[in-house]
């Protein structure tokens, strides 16, 4: 049986605050660093992304903070600002209402507004190295009052070139101070920097986890910058549509919230949380059973009670933050020798977590970009011809046969079939497709799209939905791009990647 947050020595206070956002077993990591923390100890972590190592070592830092000083009390160094905005937005959770302040500052973000921000004064401060030492030198940031010192994802610091950086941030730190380092190799670099900074550390190490199940179709679908989840998970699941599914979200919140977005599209959808009664739960669950609702929005720990053979699909909503989670919840899928598939949205700062979460469970995940709106009508229109298919073998067919007779003296027999067709197509079209809405198959940009090209095999460009998606007044007023090749990004669009300077050449001719 696994020790609760606060039989590791977490308050009362900052349990609830975990428990309300999903955090409610310690992952093993934090199980051994937490104590050691908490204990006045230095800490060598050993573990990749994704073993909720954000928490072991930031749980015990808030509990020591004094929410009163102003001052810079704790530093976490991470190697990129996606990781930086990461373990920030992670801490920032755990703070609750105890009044403390978490501030993340990187290059490529206004170095104004972080100094006036370091002046209003913060708590917590997660940073890159480069951003952190111009701070330092500019006299914005003080570490005279740091007392706890934390450097993540060490040997990538080493990979990219960090670490005398590193070194000159730790040297100017008050050796009255706790340090904890995780990283996910030790190569000889990084002992080397243990045994100069570190006093007498303790070493915890995480084993790898077990593989995920061979039978399961991992799933990476890529959120546009500027999307949010929830507008992107509507054109996903009328792609996949999963026959039965397990959307997994974070908060009780976010599960009410998707939801009530989901039914009000007309899906067949309930919510399964703790705020539920046990009556309420044993009701959704025989529904669930038995088909009557299709698919259920749950967090980790209301879905322990919730298991359903022949699960066709599981959804994480909200990537888990360890990957021994994420085994875990798409193990509920692909049982019994059958297969399934776990989708994941995967939001650009996410992309380090989920390339980790590929390495730990030895498979890659077939990575795409957000449906299209023509691809979904496409799905649409083949099921529907799947039916017709079905319906031509029927019995009921010949209490239909008088009404073709009727009309074929007017009019010609396809187009008969054709207009049926097209009743039947727009009462099953999904409601919000109706609206003419937007479905880009790239990164979302303020950057003026090229005009409509063709291949010569006749398959569109991804310029084209321009023209289906937006209006003839935005079309007008578009003024003519500068067409420029070096920063698009395949991997979101899923585009030809030697498409900019097609259009580049094609444009100067």
């Amino acid at each position: 049986m696994s020790l609760s947050f606060q039989e590791l020595g977490i308050s009362q206070e900052r349990a609830e605050q975990l428990a309300k956002i999903g955090f409610t077993a310690p992952t093993n990591i934090q199980t051994q660093a937490i104590p050691q923390l908490l204990n006045g100890r230095d800490v060598v972590g050993q573990s990749q992304t994704g073993t909720g190592k954000t928490a072991a070592f930031s749980l015990p830092i808030l509990e020591r903070l004094d929410a009163g000083q102003r001052a810079v009390q704790a530093l976490v160094l991470t190697p990129t600002r996606e990781l930086a905005i990461q373990v920030h937005d992670a801490i920032s959770q755990f703070v609750g209402n105890s009044g403390l302040r978490v501030l993340a500052i990187y290059g490529g973000q206004s170095i104004d507004r972080q100094i006036l921000q370091l002046k209003r004064g913060v708590q917590i401060v997660v940073g890159t190295p480069g951003r952190v030492i111009d701070l330092l030198e500019r006299g914005s940031l003080k570490l005279d009052q740091v007392k706890w010192f934390v450097l993540d994802e060490a040997d990538e610091m080493l990979s990219m070139g960090f670490i005398d950086d590193v070194e000159k941030i730790l040297s100017q730190a008050p050796t009255e101070r706790q340090t904890a380092l995780f990283s996910a190799t030790m190569p000889p670099s990084i002992r080397m920097l243990v045994n100069k900074f570190l006093n007498s550390p303790v070493t915890v190490t995480v084993e790898q986890p077990k593989a995920a199940p061979t039978k399961i179709n991992q799933v990476a679908y890529l959120i546009p910058r500027h999307w949010t989840k929830a507008k992107a998970l509507q054109p996903i699941l009328e792609m996949e549509d999963p026959e039965t599914a397990l959307i997994f979200v974070r908060t009780r919140r976010t599960a009410a919230e998707l939801t009530n977005q989901l039914q009000a599209a007309g899906h067949s959808v309930d919510e399964y949380h703790g705020d539920l009664s046990q009556q309420a739960r044993e009701r959704l669950l025989t529904r669930f059973r038995n088909r009557q609702v299709r698919w259920v929005v749950a967090t980790d720990i209301a879905a322990r009670g919730l298991d359903v053979d022949q699960l066709s699909h599981v959804i994480n909503f909200d990537l888990p933050d360890s990957v021994e989670t994420y085994v875990h919840r798409i193990g509920r899928t692909g049982r019994a020798g059958k297969e399934g598939t776990a989708i994941s949205l995967v939001q650009p700062f996410e992309r380090r977590k989920q390339q980790a979460f590929e390495r730990h469970v030895r498979q890659n995940w077939q990575v795409l970009s957000i449906p299209t709106k023509a691809q979904i009508e496409a799905r649409h229109i083949n099921k529907l011809k799947e039916q017709v298919a079905e319906a031509l073998t029927g019995e009921r067919l010949a209490s239909f046969l008088p009404i073709i007779s009727e009309l074929i003296e007017k009019y010609d027999a396809q187009a008969i079939a054709a207009a049926a067709l097209q009743i039947a197509y727009d009462q099953t079209r999904p409601a919000w497709l109706q609206s003419g809405v937007d479905i880009p198959v790239e990164e979302v940009s303020s950057t003026p799209k090229p005009k409509i090209m063709k291949r010569r095999d006749g398959e569109r460009t991804r310029s084209s939905w321009v023209k289906d998606g937006g209006s003839d007044e935005d079309r007008r007023s578009t003024p003519k791009p500068k067409l420029r090749t070096n920063r698009r990004e395949p991997s979101i669009s899923g585009g030809n990647p030697k498409l900019g300077s097609q259009v580049a050449r094609e444009s100067a001719s």
